[in-house]
């Protein structure tokens, strides 16, 4: 499967519970598979390289929401 890998540059605690499901049900809600791939420092996300800008714009959105 052709796809690019997004970097999630956040150092989350591995406490952390829900990351991850909050990111990947934004995706899926937009009818987006996505390959996350859990790393020491980074998570990574493996999405349709046909779709990957509109993932990015996702997850600024997201991110935007998050912030408050």
């Amino acid at each position: 499967f052709r796809c690019r890998m997004i970097t999630l540059d956040i150092h989350s605690s591995l406490d952390a519970v829900g990351f991850l499901a909050a990111i990947t049900t934004r995706l899926a809600a937009a009818g987006m598979g996505v390959n996350p791939v859990s790393a020491f420092y980074h998570d990574h996300l493996f999405v349709p390289a046909e779709r990957a800008e509109e993932a990015l714009g996702l997850l600024r959105q997201l991110a935007a929401e998050s912030s408050g």
